[in-house]
């Protein structure tokens, strides 16, 4: 995983040798990312306590969109009130926590709701914890030029919008206009010069499309710097058909291999495609895990079952949760599933082991 972060940064600071602003940002972060490294070593041989490189943070409970199949609304994280049943982290909370994970060796944290941006109070607690990247998995339909300007301002969060792959695709899973409106978001953010990515959901349907040359040289000429391909979750009954098959995952991992030789100037990530290449799934604390709004932490975004807050007892309690052992030690990351996110298919014995 240290690895795989260290050639990730090395092609994001190649990718920015046109901007120098960004690009000596980009070369400070991976001489501090190496230091990183030593930290989460140190915390693994002294304390015998394994310190992910990453987290997955869900600071949002609301989201202006009704996107179909979307994993926040079916775990009860985002609502149309916001109210989630549980209290939600301050900005302070959330910037304590992170101020703790940098401590510790972790750089990024994955900024997810509902819809993110829609808690501009939060980010900008967060943007001041200088030693961490937020990728902000977002709509993109709330970026303008207050938003520019923060961002101009802390290149430490880095926005990465979200779609479907074409207009029609797009619309129909999350409203009509919505890839327009991500596409004018993606247009600004180029103009500005800064670094952006694009997250998109890989279903039967369409992973062949989001990976032809043609569609990634759409998205290079928006500016679009890191591509993610999350494989789709069947949340809703009736769709089980759109999660990858093993004889799908086996296709896109030799047109993920394609494309990468082709695009030096891209950084493509898979999830959880890549993690076959780490040794299996990475949640629970062996790559990363997930934070909940309220601050509980959870094995991953897919499977919100918890034992344990990090607002009460910080990171370090966290990953020594009994739940995240048990995970680990009952080797659950590497239990066979059909696609998309192990643990959601294998709830059922996640929570056995919470109770």
């Amino acid at each position: 995983m240290s690895e795989s972060i260290a050639g990730i940064m090395t092609k994001a600071y190649k990718s920015m040798l046109f901007n120098p602003r960004e690009a000596l940002f980009a070369h400070k972060m991976r001489v501090l990312f190496k230091k990183s490294e030593k930290k989460r070593e140190q915390y693994s041989k002294e304390e015998g306590i394994d310190v992910p490189p990453f987290l997955i943070s869900s600071i949002s409970t609301t989201c202006n969109l009704h996107c179909k199949g979307c994993y926040a609304r079916a775990n009860g994280i985002a609502r149309d009130d916001g109210q989630s049943g549980k209290p939600s982290l301050t900005p302070e909370q959330w910037k304590k926590i992170f101020e703790e994970a940098a401590g510790m060796g972790i750089n990024f944290s994955l900024l997810a709701g509902g819809e993110p941006m829609i808690r501009k109070d939060i980010i900008e607690a967060v943007s001041t914890v200088k030693d961490m990247i937020f990728p902000v998995f977002t709509n993109g339909t709330l970026i303008g030029r207050s938003w520019l300007e923060f961002l101009r301002a802390h290149l430490n969060i880095v926005p990465v919008i979200s779609i479907e792959g074409t207009a029609i695709g797009t619309d129909e899973r999350r409203g009509q206009g919505v890839f327009n409106r991500a596409v004018r978001s993606m247009t600004l953010l180029k103009e500005d010069g800064l670094f952006f990515g694009t997250s998109i959901t890989v279903t039967t349907e369409n992973y062949r499309q989001v990976t032809s040359i043609s569609f990634i040289d759409q998205l290079r000429e928006l500016g679009c710097k890191i591509i993610f391909y999350v494989e789709y979750v069947p949340t809703e009954e009736g769709t089980e058909y759109l999660a990858l098959k093993d004889e799908h995952i086996a296709d896109m991992e030799g047109l993920l291999e394609d494309i990468r030789r082709r695009y030096d100037d891209i950084i493509f990530l898979s999830f959880p495609g890549d993690e076959k290449a780490m040794g299996g799934c990475m949640a629970s604390g062996r790559g990363f895990f997930h934070i909940g709004p309220d601050g509980s932490a959870e094995p991953c975004p897919f499977s919100p079952f918890s034992d344990s807050n990090v607002a009460e007892i910080g990171v370090k309690g966290a990953l020594q949760s009994k739940l995240f052992r048990r995970i680990r030690d009952a080797r659950a990351l590497g239990w066979e599933h059909t696609g998309g996110c192990t643990l959601f298919e294998h709830r059922d014995e996640i929570e056995k082991m919470l109770s």
